[in-house]
């Protein structure tokens, strides 16, 4: 399924992987790959698999949020040869591989590869981008056995980016923030799964204090801990008086 948005073309490929095409023809990629969403080759407990092959290698910019959403072979069957790839100033490919995963760095990735902090601003590829914190709160309920946020403050991030002239918003892997609310957006993806991120309900509560032109949520039902009811979220959505729609097969 495609979803169209003012001027844009957006494709929800599986798990945090969302393909957005302008009119004009630049392309943007958020968080590819991960739990065979690019190669059709799950590696968990999948009730919902949406992965099929993938490797089209026509996108601009490709952003990245984080360690846990950072898939080099992901990035290399989105990006095209000139690519700019975006990251988060933490993301660590030898902490990530110390963890059990492959990876390669960074920037021995053959594109133009800028890291990104907080606050940030920058146009890349004639995209607008703000780089927005995301984070789990330190007494919220996405914290582990230790007590210590799931993704603590600093280790990842979200963009709201401007293509096409429309405006996007990917959160990234967090709960809810203040500054979110100040957020101007046109189209916001937010995940909606019951764990690690703002859940359907916190989702939908923040879709409708920012009232986009348009909600698709993304970052559920890849694996059972990401389980969501994606009817309920929209339905709670369109309640609020927010346009929303379901990217689903």
């Amino acid at each position: 399924m495609t979803v169209r948005h003012d001027e844009l073309t957006v494709t929800w490929l599986g798990y945090a992987t969302v393909r957005i095409e302008s009119d004009d023809g630049t392309v943007v990629y958020v968080d590819p790959g991960r739990y065979g969403t690019l190669t059709g080759e799950w590696d968990r407990d999948v009730p919902h698999p949406r992965g099929r092959t993938y490797d089209e290698r026509d996108g601009d910019l490709v952003l990245v949020t984080h360690d846990h959403h950072y898939d080099s072979d992901g990035v290399r069957r989105v990006a095209s040869d000139d690519a700019t790839v975006v990251a988060y100033e933490s993301v660590d490919a030898s902490a990530i591989r110390e963890g059990g995963r492959d990876v390669e760095d960074l920037e021995s990735l053959p594109y133009d590869v800028r890291r990104v902090g907080y606050g940030d601003t920058a146009t890349v590829a004639g995209v607008d981008l703000e780089v927005v914190p995301a984070y789990n709160h330190p007494d919220g309920r996405n914290v582990g056995a230790d007590g210590d946020p799931l993704h603590p403050e600093g280790f990842g991030c979200g963009y709201r980016f401007v293509v096409g002239g429309t405006s996007a918003f990917w959160s990234g892997d967090t709960d809810v923030l203040d500054v979110h609310h100040d957020l101007e957006v046109s189209l916001f993806v937010p995940p909606i799964g019951q764990n690690f991120t703002m859940n359907r309900t916190e989702a939908a509560e923040l879709a409708t204090s920012i009232e986009p032109e348009l909600v698709l949520p993304i970052h559920y039902n890849t694996f059972p801990d990401l389980e969501a009811d994606s009817r309920a979220f929209a339905a709670d959505v369109a309640a609020g008086g927010v346009p929303v729609v379901l990217d689903e097969e």
